[in-house]
């Protein structure tokens, strides 16, 4: 079947000049069927690939597809779908300004209503713009911080939350319901603004937004008066977040904020960072120059899509240390509990939202403050709906939630991670304790340790691209679990959760319980005295990550207990991928 596709891409008059120069360039058979094997894998996520023709792969001719399959979805779902419409946005990657018009122009062809941001902007903006509108839909163009040779189509519905599994199912079915690639029309641009079925959208949406966001400071009178001694240096990273951060902070009182220059304008290159993800000590590099210089207190650098902070410290001798998702995570919750406990603004019912791959200590830190936590899968649209189904149970009351991959959100108006929202709450926290105590947020977090103990934390991912990556993917989870582990570098596993079979198990007693998350590909193993580890093939991204957490009270001896707990996890992959390499 490969073959028929790339005959039909490589030859047929509908597809462009480029995409037939580009497949006629390809002289590797591999490639080939690489690129037309399958259709580019749609998910609760909606898609992310590579760049390039085929039908796995990013294209102008993918994004027609499915944002037809999404807009015969809407006409037989929604009756007045059309008229609500879908607000697009889109990222500085390359195309993501053309695959966001191509998007646009298949919808309002089909007499849907849409509302195309006039430029790049932060994806929690356009989760914002969609509750705002009362639109039905929305679509972000952006592969996050995936390297540069990506790009994605991230799909949100009238919540302003990621779409659900089961909507997510039933627009893939429309999606293969159409099985041409050659007859999906597009409306003229011009003919599409003069009919008002697209609405270009910008600055009017900037103000609501940030007003927003500046209404989550805790304390706006002490940044007000006293914004100055704070000294922030911060990196866009080349992306959306440059213009709203930055006057998100001004605004509220920052005066000493300094922009990374080399990284400020849009640019699809990424020419100074290898890869733009703020978890990597790397793209701080040049942000460290400019610290040193401006003897700046904070660094702080967004990804692409500016839904993703990351942040690094300038301790008492000079130097910068970079602070893990999880340690932004857990001074979060602390900063904003204990202070709404303190304001006497904590509500009765206060919850914080998280996910299985995130640190316990937040569940400590947070029963200390009279919160309680709610463990959600792994991906932020796992917290969006947990927000969502608080909202409507009213059994709680939402006050922060956070993955260890550097998302964090804030307040009931955005469903998605928010690196505006957390820039800022960052922001006035490290103001809040240099003022107060004379303290720093490490040392913030040291003294959250010495009351709850040493949490240390890693990540492991495994690369295995296309088919045959997929397969031992696949097998990897089934020998894990096949393989009954008792301890994992010495320490003794309590129990394992199974997500994919919707069980748990303790070890010891062999005694079997129900787990009432929805079921995924993930195995957890919890250690006896706090940390775990976890395993889960990414929904994204080709690879299967690893997730690790010691506890303990010496930072010291933790550093050996990771290293052995990761040398025994990493020693069954190994064993796997070799015995299928030489099968």
């Amino acid at each position: 079947m490969y073959k028929e596709r790339f005959e039909l891409w490589s030859e047929h008059p509908y597809f462009d000049n480029d995409t037939h120069l580009e497949l006629k360039n390809i002289s590797d058979p591999k490639e080939i069927e690489d690129r037309f094997y399958t259709d580019l894998e749609f998910g609760t996520g909606g898609l992310r690939g590579l760049i390039g023709a085929g039908t796995n792969r990013m294209n102008k001719y993918v994004i027609r597809k499915v944002t037809l399959g999404l807009a015969e979805y809407i006409i037989d779902d929604s009756p007045e779908g059309q008229e609500r419409g879908v607000v697009i946005a889109y990222d500085c990657r390359r195309f993501s300004r053309e695959f966001a018009l191509e998007a646009a122009l298949v919808l309002t062809k089909k007499q849907i209503k849409v509302y195309l941001f006039d430029d790049l902007r932060p994806v929690p903006e356009l989760s914002f713009a969609v509750r705002t509108l009362h639109a039905l839909a929305g679509i972000v163009i952006t592969a996050s911080h995936n390297p540069k040779e990506y790009n994605g189509y991230k799909l949100y519905w009238e919540d302003g939350g990621q779409i659900p599994p089961k909507q997510a199912d039933s627009i893939l079915a429309c999606i293969q319901e159409h099985k041409s690639w050659v007859d999906i029309e597009l409306m003229a641009k011009e003919e599409a603004l003069s009919a008002g079925l697209l609405k270009m959208i910008g600055a009017e949406m900037d103000r609501q937004y940030l007003a927003k966001v500046q209404s989550l400071a805790l304390h706006p009178q002490l940044i007000k008066e006293y914004g100055d001694l704070l000294r922030i240096v911060y990196s866009p990273l080349h992306g959306a977040g440059n213009i709203l951060v930055r006057q998100a902070l001004a605004e509220l009182g920052f005066s000493h904020v300094y922009v990374v220059k080399e990284q400020e304008r849009p640019d699809c290159e990424f020419s100074t960072v290898s890869c733009p993800n703020p978890e990597d000590s790397c793209v701080f590099n040049l942000a460290e120059q400019y610290g040193l210089k401006q003897q700046a207190d904070l660094l702080i650098a967004t990804d692409p899509d500016s839904d993703r902070l990351g942040v690094a410290v300038r301790a008492p001798n000079g130097s910068y240390q970079l602070l893990t998702g999880n340690q932004i995570g857990v001074l979060l919750t602390y900063y904003i509990l204990s202070q709404k406990k303190i304001l006497g603004i904590l509500p009765e019912k206060a919850i914080i939202i998280k996910t299985i791959a995130t640190t316990d200590l937040a569940d400590e830190v947070a029963s200390s403050l009279g919160a309680e936590v709610e463990n959600v899968l792994t991906g932020f649209k796992f917290i969006a709906e947990k927000m969502k189904e608080l909202e409507e149970s009213k059994r709680g009351v939402f006050q922060f939630g956070f993955e260890e991959s550097y998302g964090y959100l804030a307040g009931d108006f955005v469903r998605d991670k928010d690196a505006v929202i957390a820039a800022v709450l960052l922001a006035e926290a490290a103001l809040f304790y240099k003022y107060t105590d004379g303290l720093n947020l490490t040392q913030v977090l040291a003294q959250i340790y010495s009351r709850f103990g040493y949490y240390l934390e890693d990540q492991e991912s495994v690369i295995l691209k296309g088919k045959t990556g997929k397969e031992e993917m696949a097998k990897i989870m089934t020998v894990l679990r096949q393989t009954e582990l008792k301890e994992l570098g010495g320490i003794s596993i309590e129990k394992v959760d199974d997500y994919e079979q919707g069980t748990g198990l303790f070890v010891n007693n062999n005694i079997s319980y129900p787990l009432y998350l929805p079921r995924s590909n993930v195995l957890r193993y919890s250690f006896q005295g706090g940390g775990f580890v976890m395993a889960r093939p990414s929904g994204t991204e080709p690879k299967i990550k690893f997730y690790f957490s010691v506890k303990g009270t010496n930072e010291e001896a933790l550093k050996d207990t990771l290293k052995r707990v990761k040398a025994d996890v990493m020693k069954i992959v190994s064993i796997v991928l070799a015995e299928d390499s030489i099968g």
